[in-house]
């Protein structure tokens, strides 16, 4: 691993299922990998709709930055991959609101996707400013 860039594990999160780490530091940013709807203490996929998998993605991103010692709400920027963006993006939207409020939410791209890992509806990523 180079000097100019810091796995972060973060023991708060569900367990990575693959090869990656929760997130990786570089140059004051904290690149987060995506995260599913998963329970952090059972590994198991979440009950419910796209708005509860979405406070679930946020909630587990939260946990990843509070290991590298930020917090989500300081996120320059979002992704949102569902799996059915057209039907599913009301839920969406309004759980990621509630999550960010909406004056000082992150920058945000939006994808459509044919599938996502364990049949989950959501899967959120972020690229997060560390504290100076």
């Amino acid at each position: 691993m180079s000097h100019h860039r810091h796995p972060v594990d973060a023991g708060a999160a569900p367990a990575a299922i693959g090869a990656y780490s929760h997130g990786v530091v570089s140059n004051g940013l904290l690149f987060c990998s995506g995260q599913i709807p998963l329970d952090p203490e059972t590994g198991e996929l979440i009950a419910g709709g796209p708005g509860d998998q979405t406070t679930r993605c946020l909630d587990n991103l939260n946990a990843v930055c509070q290991a590298a010692g930020t917090q989500l709400a300081d996120a320059a920027r979002v992704t949102v991959y569902a799996a059915d963006l057209v039907a599913d993006w009301k839920e969406i939207n309004d759980a990621y609101a509630a999550w960010f409020g909406e004056d000082e939410a992150p920058a945000r791209v939006a994808i459509g996707v044919a599938a996502l890992p364990r049949g989950a509806r959501v899967e959120i990523d972020a690229v997060v400013a560390l504290p100076d």
